[in-house]
């Protein structure tokens, strides 16, 4: 912690008293950067969060390092529970020693969390973390592998002393989306999100034109909303307890106080990558919308048959069932959004603000943790931000805006980003709490601003239908040197191969040729990504690394990875021409074979 001098502490003192004299208000660091970040530095003198908020409000680090921290639910004590994740996502690294579950307490009232209690399953009890956690009747309910369990806590004590209660187990595994985030009413309704396995139920996942099951079967037992209850034990997933259907990828849970339960959805990938004779390289980058759902008895929202296009305010049919990126069909009979939001942002968490700290227009809407974009490429990612969609009744009441910006850093992207949203939960003294899953970070957000909260300079999301902007130049970084080609222009070129071909490989890989980038896996420069392998060491699962090698892999996929829950379709999912199919194989063993560039290493986590 940093502690201001006294010349500091005078100049912040006269400063503020001048502002109160003249009446000024504070203005977020967005519209007037110069002022905004002088605010910031008067109001907050001890955030070390280096988040982008609004006037009035300040971030701290309350906890560092616990994990790949998902969700997180506050207890009326003021401890924070989170749930950590491992396995393949996390590139199969070495968890931190205890349990997945993590109590954190601040009993200084220091804002840090200065008590840190693990407890839960471990690897070696056969536990891999999970994302869902709750907080019903004073036990901690938590995901971790197939089930749902509960910890009962006892009197004085922060972590259970017994062996968890199972409340459903069975839930599906495997797949693309083998997490199950849930959230409880107040009358113990449990409801739980079973994802799908795959992106838009096709034949052959994430391949070229492969078209969609007919029926789709895997919406038997994935791909919605199931309802358990949270007060009975030993309950066994079955398609009985269906609630609702159509949902790829709801990780977000929120009741407002009319007991309504909303819904995030992450929308599917890879249109053009999978279909480019009907989208364009761009609408890979903007469709389809991201979408906040009411929940309703039996509801219907269409995936895998349809997808929520902005650009034209409906859903329509998904080109895996005949869709041509224009056609309606069954489409009109599924239920629309609440709110939509920019393309592959991922809504990874959300929570509905009870408490009283944060300015009153804050209690009519929703917090949402944007985990971050990886199929944008090669067009700028987004996300990685926590933003604030006001809602009246059951519809949005206005644009949502971003709230906290600045997680990733620098760069915004799977493989570069420092940090990336992935849980919310408010605290009983009105505190906003986020966590990040790439190297275990909780921010505290408060506020201490006026009564305004500064509603008049938001700044407001990009609308759901803004363009995909300009694709992204990747700068080269040392040695490469700085020319326009030089990335391509420093590798090494294999034997049969040109320095030409090597330079198409660049531009394919990063989507510039060819329909489909392979950034969004590998990385910007192939340094490697949750979803897919560092291509920069010596190390290959599927060939010898030779030249040949790698093209043969290129042209296959790899339809059952070893070490990643999701597939490589044939060719990423583009379709290249055989002298494509050569320049990328060259431009990889390239990257395999020049030294690494001088670069700050992410730590074993990553």
């Amino acid at each position: 912690m940093q502690v201001s001098n006294p010349f500091k502490i005078l100049l912040s003192a006269l400063v503020a008293l001048a502002a109160m004299y003249m009446g000024s208000s504070l203005t977020p660091a967005q519209n007037q950067p110069n002022q905004g970040a002088e605010a910031k530095g008067e109001a907050c003198p001890n955030d070390d969060s280096g988040l982008q908020l609004p006037a009035g409000f300040c971030a701290t680090v309350f906890a560092d390092d616990i994990g790949h921290a998902r969700h997180m639910v506050a207890a009326p004590s003021g401890v924070l529970y989170v749930n950590t994740w491992s396995g393949k996502y996390y590139g199969n690294d070495t968890p931190h020693a205890g349990g997945f579950l993590v109590a954190l307490q601040d009993k200084s009232g220091a804002g840090k969390a200065d008590v840190i209690q693990r407890f839960g399953e471990t690897v070696q009890s056969g536990g891999a973390g999970g994302t869902g956690i709750g907080l019903y009747r004073g036990s901690i309910y938590t995901e971790i592998n197939d089930r749902i369990v509960r910890y009962s806590l006892p009197a004085g004590s922060i972590v259970p002393s017994g062996s968890a209660d199972t409340i459903v187990s069975g839930l599906p595994l495997g797949g693309d989306h083998p997490m199950h985030p849930f959230i409880i009413n107040s009358e113990g309704s449990m409801y739980v999100d079973v994802a799908t396995a795959t992106n838009s139920c096709q034949l052959k996942n994430r391949t070229l034109k492969s078209p969609g099951a007919a029926p789709c079967t895997e919406l038997e037992t994935r791909g919605g909303i199931w309802r358990y209850d949270a007060n009975k034990t030993n309950q066994t997933f079955s398609t009985a307890e269906r609630f609702a259907t159509g949902v790829r990828n709801a990780e977000g849970f929120a009741i407002d106080s009319s007991g309504r339960v909303f819904v995030t959805q992450h929308g599917r990938d890879q249109l053009h990558a999978n279909w480019p004779d009907l989208y364009k390289p761009d609408q890979e980058a903007t469709l389809p919308a991201e979408e906040l759902l009411v929940l309703k008895p039996k509801g219907d929202y269409g995936w895998p048959e349809c997808y929520y296009d902005a650009f034209v305010q409906k859903r329509v049919l998904a080109p895996e069932y005949g869709g041509d990126g224009k056609t309606i069909g069954v489409c009109a009979n599924k239920i629309a959004p609440a709110a939509v939001f920019p393309a592959h942002w991922a809504p990874n968490a959300m929570v509905r603000y009870d408490q009283k700290q944060f300015p009153a227009r804050y209690r009519d809407g929703v917090f949402i943790a944007f985990h971050g974009s990886w199929n944008r490429a090669p067009y700028a990612q987004g996300g990685y931000n926590v933003v604030f969609q006001p809602l009246a009744g059951d519809r949005a009441s206005g644009q949502c805006e971003i709230f906290a910006d600045g997680f990733a850093g620098a760069v915004k992207s799977p493989a570069k980003a420092e940090h990336r949203p992935s849980g919310l939960a408010v605290g009983p003294d009105g505190s906003l709490y986020v966590s990040d899953d790439i190297r275990g970070r909780i921010y505290r957000i408060v506020y201490h601003g006026g009564s305004e909260g500064g509603a008049a300079n938001v700044t407001p999301c990009p609308s759901a239908a803004a363009p995909a902007g300009n694709p992204v130049e990747v700068a080269a970084e040392p040695p490469e040197g700085t020319q326009p080609d030089a990335g391509a222009a420093a590798l090494p070129v294999p034997e049969g191969a040109t320095r030409e071909m090597v330079a198409l490989g660049q531009r394919i890989y990063r989507g510039q040729v060819g329909g489909a980038a392979c950034t969004g896996c590998h990385g910007e420069s192939g340094e490697g990504t949750p979803l897919g392998p560092d291509l920069l060491g010596k190390k290959w699962l599927w060939s010898d690394g030779s030249y040949a090698g790698i093209a043969k892999t290129i042209t296959e996929g790899v339809s059952q990875p070893k070490q990643y829950r999701s597939p490589m379709p044939p060719m990423g999912g583009a379709q290249l021409t055989p002298d494509q199919i050569s320049a990328l194989a060259a431009y990889v063993w390239g990257l395999s074979h020049r030294a690494r560039p001088n670069r700050n290493e992410l730590p074993k986590s990553r």
